[in-house]
């Protein structure tokens, strides 16, 4: 077999590859036992009917078809390993020649990543905001942990907001019911701003038993984007009371035995969440200033790939009807057109994001373990609440096993430009982000969580 390949663009190229016949034995050999299963000849058992008689029965074409189409992927990839060629997404090929009993002739035009020339990355300089704890912070977790442990009494008086109100509700669009927006007995929390538009303002003030019509937008079903009449009936209201903020209180709700200490560990708490914070603004950064510095040629069918992919999962829970997506957008302000735009632009910033990041992991000599693999499945099995083991075969099946190692590479290759960047708060004084990234190529668990969003992978 001989190949060639040929740079059409920086990411584009063809591979030229000639295949001698004689190196096609092997899929002739297949082909004809393939076909023999499904041709019956008299005096021959299925499947046994000799290459001879098979194709004087039903010509050589089909063999020929059989042949080439279980010979060009193989062979493709054959050229792609001796050529060192690193693609991405799938292949165009064309025959550009058959000669039976000769030679098999084919292209092949693919994407491929680009060639990057990455900027200095040493004497980076970065700021990030202070990471500062306030008494106000703790006393709202605080009053979180209360709410957890409050209780519902019933309450003689008009809703207020914070009240929890048992509700009826029915809507209609010119007079035609909203089947999915009629419910009885539905527990709501007055401004927690889980249900439409408008419902807070009509039930503040109301008293049990009465009845009140607004006017809203849906977002969604089958009249998104329209005008409908929601009718409320409160039912009854109950307002939250919150045990003591004690001592006794502390020993209810945490390990601790004094309400101070429940605070402290509340603080601390907190503090080990603005600092994770922290990790991630470090890691926009550092990501934005190297996008800025570094020309990433992008790869057309990958960027499409993306974008198709971005819009799939955007119109999915319309049960990919564009048109009550298109006014559900309308409901929020938007057109299609500036949707399209956006996600147009999120998918070039993602795929150049890869390939920047993909050319760092290979000048790193980035690698990735098995616990570090293992960690990462269990992290996105917990965020899709699924077990590892159910993650995996999800993964399998739909091949995304390459994925998350190239994403777990990706974020190890991004932290550790971090790790050499001067990191410094609004005040001036130098951020160790070492907990966070580590001091080596060896980070830390918590990089996971810190460099998941920037290297996830597109659509290929």
């Amino acid at each position: 077999m001989k190949s060639t390949v040929e740079q059409l663009s920086p990411t584009r190229v063809k591979i030229n590859v000639e295949v001698p016949f004689d190196e096609l034995k092997p899929n002739f050999d297949a082909a004809y036992r393939k076909i023999a299963q499904q041709v019956r000849v008299p005096g021959f058992r299925p499947g046994k009917v000799p290459a001879r008689v098979l194709e004087s029965r039903i010509g050589r074409a089909p063999v020929l078809d059989e042949v080439v189409n279980e010979a060009i992927p193989a062979k493709y990839i054959e050229a792609v390993r001796a050529g060192e060629v690193r693609t991405l997404g799938q292949p165009e090929f064309e025959v550009t020649k058959l000669e039976d009993r000769e030679v098999l002739e084919f292209s092949a035009e693919v994407d491929v990543r680009p060639e990057i020339e990455l900027p200095d990355l040493a004497g980076l300089e970065i700021s990030v905001d202070d990471v500062e704890t306030t008494d106000e912070e703790v006393a709202e977790q605080l009053d979180e942990l209360r709410a957890r442990f409050g209780t519902l009494t019933g309450v003689e008086r008009p809703a207020q907001t914070g009240d929890f109100v048992s509700i009826d509700l029915s809507a209609t669009v010119d007079g035609k019911a909203v089947e999915e927006a009629s419910t009885t007995g539905l527990s709501y929390e007055i401004g927690s701003g889980q249900l439409v538009d408008g419902i807070d303002e009509a039930i503040v003030g109301a008293n049990a038993g009465e009845t009140k019509v607004f006017t809203t937008k849906l977002v969604a079903g089958e009249f998104a984007g329209q005008d409908a009449e929601v009718t409320v009936t409160v039912q009854s209201v109950k307002e939250r009371e919150l045990p003591e903020a004690d001592d006794e209180f502390a020993q209810l709700a945490s390990e601790f035995d004094t309400i101070d200490e429940l605070r402290e560990d509340l603080r601390t708490r907190l503090g080990r969440v603005k600092k994770m914070q922290q990790g991630v603004q470090a890691r926009d950064k550092v990501l934005e200033i190297l996008l800025e510095r570094t020309d990433v040629p992008l790869p057309e069918k990958v960027v499409e790939a993306e974008i198709e992919n971005r819009k799939h999962d955007a119109v999915h829970p319309f049960d990919h009807d564009e048109e009550q997506f298109a006014k559900a957008l309308e409901a929020e302000g938007r057109t299609l057109d500036e949707f399209n735009a956006e996600v147009k632009e999120e998918s070039e910033k993602a795929v150049r994001t890869q390939l920047l990041l993909d050319t760092i992991a290979d000048k790193e000599q980035t690698s990735v373990n098995d616990g570090e693999l293992t960690e990462r499945i269990i992290y996105q099995a917990q965020r899709f609440g699924v077990s590892p083991d159910e993650y995996v075969q999800r993964a399998q099946q739909s091949g995304q096993l390459t994925a998350i190692y190239a994403d777990v590479r990706r974020g190890k290759a991004l932290a550790s430009v971090v790790r050499g960047t001067t990191v410094k708060d609004a005040s001036g004084a130098e951020v160790d982000l070492t907990e966070l990234f580590g001091a080596d190529e060896e980070a830390p668990a918590e990089e996971t969580q810190v460099t998941e969003e920037a290297a996830a992978t597109p659509a290929e």
